[in-house]
């Protein structure tokens, strides 16, 4: 499998002397689908930012499909590398949506055909065209998040990072989102990699989970990570409410397959798999340990 992104012992300082980064090694293969989780601070932004050459290491040592971002013209960054910040405002500026979806691909040289067959496609792809002659400002949250996509996308990078995709979305602008970047992956052979706080929806956009604090800590499928309760209070993170629920039951006797649900959505899959494990029946009950072990499970996980 091809890799997308090679990193190897990247370090970097900020000019106040704070170390942001310390001696990250990952690997990103091609049409992978990875979450970067850490508290605030971990440095997770100032990761992105050197994929897409906006801070560049003085070594060759942050490749994109082999080649070094370093030495890559910005033209071909931006072609390989798309960056989605948190804050959509942070990239709407122009006084139209179409001006904005355009911007990139014209400073790309592209014909204006090619332009316009750009801005079309990408409106599409994210639900949002006849929005071409809307003014971004005067968009709901929502749309402004997909715009900023869009924005991204008419660029048609290979490599998509989107830094807190679902942050401050309703929850069916959120749903919108996550199906919409799951389909760029699958459908269009994108790798995605995105930073998240959002616990909640890790699963549901990836396959593997890296947990950031300066420097890689832990490096896995998303089950073991948030499964691993020294590891989440010593960074700082807490386990999805789907995964606590259903060991908050386990006090009460109820025996789940090995890897508990992470998510609503994969919650009946595993009470199917317990129904049929016990005869179409699940029994609760409390006993002399329930309550030391309801201790332990919230010591665990702090909440």
């Amino acid at each position: 499998m091809n890799e997308a992104v090679t990193i190897r012992d990247l370090t970097h300082q900020y000019p106040d002397g704070t170390v942001s980064l310390e001696d990250v090694s990952l690997t990103v293969h091609g049409g992978e689908r990875l979450a970067i989780v850490g508290q605030n601070g971990a440095g997770k932004t100032t990761l992105f930012l050197h994929l897409n050459g906006s801070i560049r290491s003085p070594l060759d040592n942050v490749l994109v499909f082999g080649e070094s971002v370093r030495s890559m013209p910005i033209e071909e960054r931006i072609q390989k590398v798309g960056v989605v910040f948190q804050d959509p405002d942070d990239q709407l500026f122009m006084p139209t949506l179409y001006d904005d979806v355009a911007f990139g691909p014209i400073n790309m040289g592209l014909s204006r055909d090619e332009v316009d067959r750009r801005v079309r496609e990408a409106l599409k792809t994210v639900g949002l065209s006849g929005f071409e002659d809307r003014v971004p400002h005067h968009m709901s949250y929502g749309e402004k998040k997909r715009a900023a996509l869009a924005a991204v996308l008419s660029m048609e990078p290979r490599i998509l990072v989107l830094d807190e995709p679902t942050a401050n979305l309703d929850p069916k602008n959120r749903a919108l989102l996550i199906d919409l970047i799951n389909r760029l992956n699958k459908e269009k052979g994108i790798t995605t990699i995105v930073a998240m706080h959002d616990v909640n929806a890790v699963s549901h956009l990836a396959d593997r989970v890296v947990v950031l604090n300066t420097t890689i800590v832990a490096d896995g499928d998303a089950h073991s990570i948030f499964s691993d309760s020294k590891l989440l209070k010593e960074n700082n993170l807490e386990a999805p409410e789907a995964y606590k629920l259903f060991r908050i039951m386990g006090c009460y006797g109820y025996a789940c397959c090995n890897a508990l649900p992470l998510s609503v959505a994969d919650a009946p899959a595993a009470l199917d798999a317990s129904l049929e494990e016990n005869g179409g029946a699940i029994s609760l009950r409390r006993d002399g340990r329930t309550a030391e072990e309801l201790r332990e499970v919230f010591e665990r996980f702090e909440y």
